[in-house]
């Protein structure tokens, strides 16, 4: 595709208090508004740019739709010692699985294990930051929610899962080993992402309705955004069977089987233009059930540090998940982080429109 569009640097509280002004002004409390604001930015800070303020526009559309509704409450629907089912009532995302998994995290510590599961939920941003939360109380953190189908399945020409993004944390003497990612081989957030930046998708990530690897962004958008979808994203595998695809799609049955089927919501392939019932599944774990946290977290550190030193060819370090978004924390605390200019467009659009006075401006990045 053409040149890549214009991005600048922001500080990270800039943007995060612009992101709590927008939110306060759709009518969120001001707490709501602040713990939306952290979850995007947290997503930025660590360089995952398809869950951070690039979100904004799709929550206002599915705000301005009633699909996300500011108003409304969730519900406990069930409850026991170390369970928990929640009916999200249509509210964001953010607010009732922040309030699913510290609950759970409190069952945990009191009972050793608890799972929460979420119905009638909205898209929650990156499932990294609720296992997170049960590591930073000292717990194993699991996370997983479906999503609108995206992905097609080995052999098939249509969508009919989710890209199903499964997170895994767990506390170590340093920052917890965390691991967040998709089932499928990318999310729908980083084809946006290579959409604004006028970059084709790069290898085996799409495929059109024939099953032929797709490259255009706009047009994996648009097949996707039909009322019968065809094509979309390949799982973890990509196209052959010879790689293995199959497991990439036995990963998001998993998730689906957790989230829609437990929670008794509804599956990816039901959900769409229309219905926005996404499901969630949060689990924290106590290692103290297994012996002393202490020497179960040095064990893990341990082991971590074994895989960096292991001998390697080239340069550049061995790391293991979480590591560079240790190092996209330093950095963009330090210089700000990096937004696209279609972004910001997007973004100070919605800020007029509700009547708010900030507008986000920043450093040019020089090329």
């Amino acid at each position: 595709m053409g040149k890549e569009v214009a991005a600048v640097k922001i500080a990270a509280a800039t943007v995060k208090n612009f992101i709590a002004h927008v939110y306060l002004g759709y009518g969120f409390s001001e707490t709501d508004s602040a713990l939306i604001a952290e979850t995007l930015t947290d997503a930025d800070l660590r360089g995952i740019t398809s869950h951070g303020i690039q979100r904004l526009a799709m929550y206002d559309r599915k705000i301005r739709a009633k699909a996300i509704i500011p108003y409304n409450k969730w519900t406990v629907v069930r409850h026991t010692k170390s369970s928990l089912l929640v009916d999200a009532n249509h509210t964001m995302g953010q607010l009732v699985s922040a309030f699913t998994m510290d609950h759970v995290v409190s069952k945990a510590q009191r009972h050793g294990i608890s799972v929460g599961v979420v119905r009638h939920s909205n898209h929650f941003g990156a499932a990294g930051y609720y296992a997170r939360m049960a590591a930073k109380a000292g717990l194993i953190g699991i996370v997983a929610t479906n999503t609108n189908p995206l992905l097609v399945p080995p052999r098939a020409n249509q969508p009919f899962l989710g890209s199903n993004p499964l997170a895994f944390a767990f506390p170590t003497q340093n920052a917890p080993f965390v691991f967040d990612a998709a089932t499928s081989t990318v999310s729908l957030g980083k084809i946006e992402v290579l959409l604004k930046n006028n970059q084709s998708i790069p290898g085996e990530w799409a495929v059109n309705g024939d099953r032929q690897t797709q490259t255009d962004p706009q047009t994996v958008l648009d097949e996707l955004a039909r009322s019968r979808r065809i094509g979309g994203i390949l799982p973890l595998g990509g196209q052959r069977e010879a790689n293995a695809n199959y497991k990439g799609f036995g990963n998001s049955l998993i998730v689906e089987c957790l989230t829609g089927i437990l929670a008794q919501g509804s599956i990816s392939a039901d959900l769409g233009h229309k219905n926005h019932d996404i499901s969630h599944f949060f689990l924290a774990l106590d290692p103290e059930l297994f012996g002393d946290p202490q020497e179960i977290e040095a064990s893990l550190s341990d082991m971590l540090d074994r895989i960096r030193h292991l001998a390697h060819s080239g340069a550049n370090p061995i790391r293991v998940p979480g590591d560079r978004e240790i190092q996209n924390i330093d950095c963009n605390l330090k210089n700000g982080v990096v937004i696209d200019q279609t972004t910001i467009d997007q973004a100070n659009e919605i800020a007029n429109r509700l009547g708010i006075s900030d507008r986000l401006s920043g450093t040019p990045i020089k090329e």
